[in-house]
């Protein structure tokens, strides 16, 4: 994509190089169209020019359908002060094997590939390279690039694009274990604002446990179960002061501003130690939200006004 160094535009950091699964994610970004994109080297990196100012903005990939959820990123927004999740973006997952001119397939003992990327073919790879040694990469794009850059590795895994911009050839195509593998990737931000309720909306934040014993988990749990709150993504996470000490990374379905919701998060802040707000926004899928009705909005209120009612001392003909 065209930089342009105006100092009116902004910066968005993204895992680079060019090609990689993350820029397609950061593609769908309204708001970076036309501004400065920075190719970053790991996530960590992404989040720490988010918080220090270099960017504005970052995409890093936080969940797999096949893989489940991205570690470092979530320990980065649980530890990073002040990150907010401000959208979410899927991006469909297909990999080829690419070498260089002249390797063939039964050649192959050093694979380069991204862990989660190596993680998503591991059936495929398992099958037809059996006495391989994974070689991890910092991207996907990186451990094709690195193929013409030294010998360590004789095929790398890589997105079907790679060939566009590298002189590779493939080996073997569609080597994902799941055709219909999908990576959800969030745009990271240090602004307090919080996007609008559009109905399908998805809440994010980090709990710890205040005790380890039995049932604390259920006992947190149903702050969101008991007002009709639903869970779509746990993910324990050690907090590494001591062992048997987790942080809950969790998704909920719904927006801050909705009463159930709000109601949640309040009773699991009276709960948890320690709570970590990480945003409301739309959901990637825009499918709207279902709950019960006994949830509602104005049941919430409806059941707020009875309350100040009874305690100013208003008649309660209901009883």
């Amino acid at each position: 994509m065209p930089q342009n160094d105006a100092t009116d535009l902004r910066t968005y950091s993204y895992l680079g190089p060019r090609g990689t699964f993350t820029e397609a994610a950061l593609a769908q970004v309204a708001e970076a169209e036309g501004q400065i994109w920075r190719s970053v080297n790991n996530v960590g990196e992404a989040f720490s020019d988010v918080a220090n100012g270099v960017a504005d903005g970052a995409v890093v990939a936080l969940e797999n359908s096949i893989d489940g959820g991205v570690s470092a990123a979530q320990d980065a927004l649980a530890t990073t002060p002040g990150l907010r999740i401000m959208g979410e973006y899927l991006v469909p997952v297909d990999f080829n094997v690419v070498a260089r001119a002249g390797t063939t397939l039964d050649q192959v003992t050093h694979l380069n590939g991204h862990p989660v990327a190596y993680a998503q073919c591991r059936r495929w790879i398992e099958t037809h390279l059996p006495g391989h040694t994974h070689i991890p990469s910092t991207s996907n794009v990186a451990a094709a690039a690195n193929l013409l850059e030294s010998d360590v590795a004789d095929a790398a895994i890589a997105p079907p694009t790679i060939t566009d911009h590298y002189d590779l050839e493939i080996l073997a195509e569609h080597i994902g274990d799941n055709i219909n593998a999908v990576t959800r990737f969030v745009l990271v931000t240090m602004s307090r604002s919080i996007p609008d309720p559009t109905g399908a909306d998805k809440t994010s934040f980090v709990a710890e446990l205040p005790v380890d014993q039995p049932g604390a988990l259920l006992d947190m749990l149903e702050q969101l179960s008991t007002r009709g709150v639903n869970m779509s993504m746990i993910q324990s996470r050690p907090i590494g002061d001591e062992l048997g000490r987790y942080r809950f990374v969790i998704d909920i379905d719904g927006h801050i501003r909705d009463e159930r919701v709000a109601d949640a998060l309040m009773g699991i802040h009276r709960f948890s130690p320690r709570v970590t707000f990480l945003g409301s926004y739309p959901r990637a899928d825009k499918a709207p939200v279902r709950f019960d009705a006994r949830y509602d909005d104005d049941v919430y209120i409806e059941a707020r006004d009875w309350l100040r009612g009874l305690i100013s001392g208003e008649p309660n003909p209901e009883g």
